[in-house]
């Protein structure tokens, strides 16, 4: 038989760091989980990734225990490593940070597609590219044909 679901616990943590420190042990401690124990498995799990900021979704069940998924960084992170730009822009219509081309946005959408809401590649770049220009970074080139 299945286990009880207690709660669901969504963070952002960077690969290979994650600490007892805010925010993550608030978090796991207001639920009742060894926060030590997820630490040790989420390092060793994110060794390969060390330094990205990775999603996390955790599975608390009743009995205390856990299961967690990691996801792929955010599109907004890797629109900013890809631009070198420390921060989006204070007015994404305005003021511009950098730019993509439209291969740079293919590759983004082709990895974050396992996570996003679409079924097509056409539609996962079609959201990285209105992230991108929310955050104030152009996307440069010819857009393929739909």
């Amino acid at each position: 038989m299945a286990k009880e679901i207690s709660g669901f616990v969504k963070l952002q943590v960077k690969g290979g760091a994650a600490n007892p420190a805010p925010p993550i042990g608030p978090a796991l401690g207001s639920k009742g989980i060894n926060i030590m124990e997820f630490c040790k498995q989420f390092n060793a799990r994110t060794q390969d990734k060390a330094g990205k900021v990775l999603p996390v979704t955790i599975t608390v069940y009743a009995d205390k225990s856990f299961d967690f998924i990691i996801k792929t960084p955010p599109v907004a992170v890797q629109l900013l490593e890809v631009t070198k730009a420390k921060a989006g822009s204070e007015q994404s219509n305005r003021k511009k940070v950098g730019s993509v081309t439209w291969d740079q946005v293919r590759t983004i959408a082709e990895g974050k597609m396992q996570d996003m809401n679409c079924f097509t590649v056409e539609a996962a770049m079609s959201m990285v590219a209105g992230t991108a220009r929310s955050m104030g970074i152009s996307v440069t080139g010819t857009a393929p044909v739909k």
